[in-house]
């Protein structure tokens, strides 16, 4: 089965995550199908607007962590040391620009989530020109407390500095109403609402003429890439390399094939293990 499910539906081109078995989690196929998808859609005169939406109970729960975390993928994201940094940022890279098909697109892309967009989930999801969620869904980059940098390094050109310090210092899930209210996303409508409200702009944004939604993508995309973007995501792509072969990173991934990643990631995302003493926090320190 196809990683991403691609339908046109009238000027509106629908991109799916598909992997709904294990909530769109990434694989290596995935971001390439993803990307592949975008230049379809981008090459169709007969799309104008591109809606990017997950299959299943979630957006997409981030890096499928049974093949990355507990195994080693077939980018070997924890490499034996001494490591090679080239290899694992060519690896992220391609990821990085994958998912910033999104951005680069010259058609708008709508992303809407429900459930959860997390951790390299809500890579993809920020690198959309519009997000909308269910106000119950849940956001965040809970790899930033222990083994992960997010590349596209999109929360602070959404959320501005201090904000996206907040996110990233803690490694909190927040829901769709305070992302929301925080100005991470467009706007948050209730569960029950979510279709309608991405339907309802996706079709006011589809009566505007191809070249008019594209002039106007290029003119404030290129305000924000003006700023570094492409600098900012190098560095970001290349700590998160880091941050997988630190000694509390590499921590991390042994004690997630020692334990399985759930344990793993409960340990990190609820602060009760010491990631550089490698062993369980003191509750003073939590």
């Amino acid at each position: 089965m196809s990683a991403v499910a691609y339908e046109q539906d009238g000027r509106v081109a629908r991109i799916t995550l598909n992997r709904p078995e294990v909530m769109n989690a990434i694989n290596d196929e995935l971001p390439v199908e993803l990307a592949g998808a975008v230049e379809r859609a981008d090459a169709d005169p007969g799309v104008h607007v591109m809606v990017l939406a997950g299959n299943g109970p979630a957006f997409c729960a981030g890096y499928d962590l049974t093949y990355y975390a507990e195994g080693n993928g077939s980018g070997e994201v924890t490499q034996p040391m001494p490591w090679d940094p080239i290899k694992d940022y060519s690896f992220m890279w391609r990821n990085t620009q994958h998912f910033m098909s999104l951005w680069r697109a010259m058609k708008p892309v709508i992303c809407k989530v429900h459930g959860f967009a997390v951790a390299g989930g809500s890579d993809i999801a920020l690198c959309a020109d519009l997000t909308i969620m269910a106000e119950d869904a849940q956001i965040g980059y809970m790899p930033a407390r222990v083994w992960g940098c997010p590349t596209t390094a999109m929360w602070v050109y959404r959320l501005g500095a201090e904000k996206a310090k907040r996110m990233l210092f803690t490694g909190d899930k927040i829901s769709g109403r305070e992302a929301a209210e925080m100005g991470l996303v467009l706007k948050a409508v209730p569960a029950d609402r979510l279709d309608d409200a991405v339907e309802e702009m996706a079709a006011r944004m589809a009566s505007v003429p191809i070249n008019q939604l594209a002039m106007q993508k290029m003119v404030i995309n290129q305000a924000i890439e003006q700023t570094g973007l492409m600098q900012t995501q190098r560095l970001a792509t290349i700590f998160d390399g880091i941050t997988r072969h630190s000694p509390e990173g590499v921590n991390f991934k042994t004690r997630a094939e020692q334990v399985g990643w759930k344990q793993a990631v409960s340990e990190r995302d609820q602060g009760t293990w010491d990631w550089t003493a490698n062993e369980e926090l003191p509750k003073r320190n939590r």
